[in-house]
């Protein structure tokens, strides 16, 4: 009896800590990894140098992902390039995406969003010295995007009369117009002075004719994972009061980049 007495007791010890160890963490994220997904390739947004990740989408995620407990070193970056970014999701091959995703009905069909944490818009960057200062100007003037890209085409709308000039990276568009080859590059206004905040442009490239569109970024989340929307939705509005917002957009993007005031800081959607 009191064999069976000592080994009740020693069970009755284990059986918690037995729980504990199956459980699926603790809400602070110790011992955990949570993968993220972000662009690697867009200066001031989400940039991969080695094993060196920077930009704004960073910033954001990496603030979210602290309030949702956890530290720096226990979020893995994942490259989400824009074609993949859907499947990523459904896949459940990253938890989140922070990657100048832009909130659309199309896409919400088939994945959910927190967010925004900013409403870009599409605008024009130009060489500092360049008497262009306005989409009208534009006429007759060689202006890169990306292939693929519908930027050119939309900003056609406004001035028929441009050149378009297709590269395959934004890269290669900000390397013709520093060397005179092109007249102008055109995408988001992140994306562009993203890269007329990078050392080797910077002093060299200005932003003009404002913006004429709104790309809410959010953050894609698997369908219907409602819980960790509200808890990103908590972090985004917890960084935007406490100052960090601000800080992160012109360490990332420069002091002199001026966004639309009236749509940022943005209120966040109710999750769906």
């Amino acid at each position: 009896m009191k064999l069976r007495n000592t080994a009740a007791i020693a069970l009755a010890v284990a059986m918690p800590l037995g729980l504990a160890a199956c459980g699926g963490g603790s809400s602070s994220g110790s011992g955990n990894k949570v993968k993220i997904g972000i662009k690697y390739d867009q200066p001031g947004l989400g940039f991969k140098d080695g094993n060196k990740y920077t930009g704004f989408d960073v910033a954001v995620a990496t603030y979210v992902a602290g309030k949702m407990g956890y530290k720096p070193d226990q979020i893995e970056w994942v490259e989400s390039p824009s074609k993949q970014r859907e499947k990523m999701l459904q896949a459940g091959t990253v938890k989140m995406i922070f990657a100048t995703y832009s909130i659309t009905a199309k896409r919400q069909a088939v994945v959910s969003f927190a967010g925004p944490y900013f409403v870009a818009g599409q605008s024009v960057l130009v060489k500092a010295d360049s008497p262009i200062n306005s989409v009208d100007a534009l006429k007759g003037k060689k202006v890169c995007s990306v292939t693929g890209s519908t930027s050119v085409d939309n900003l056609k709308k406004k001035q028929p009369a441009l050149v378009p000039q297709n590269y395959d990276t934004y890269s290669n568009c900000a390397s013709a117009l520093a060397d005179g080859v092109i007249d102008a590059m055109t995408t988001d206004d992140t994306i562009l002075a993203g890269y007329a905040n990078q050392d080797a442009y910077k002093g060299k490239f200005k932003l003009v004719g404002g913006t004429f569109s709104e790309e809410k970024y959010g953050v894609g989340l698997k369908k219907g994972d409602t819980a960790t929307c509200q808890k990103v939705n908590e972090a985004i509005k917890a960084m935007i009061d406490d100052g960090s917002w601000k800080k992160a957009l012109q360490e990332n993007l420069g002091s002199n980049y001026k966004f639309n005031t009236s749509l940022n800081p943005p209120k966040q959607d109710a999750c769906s």
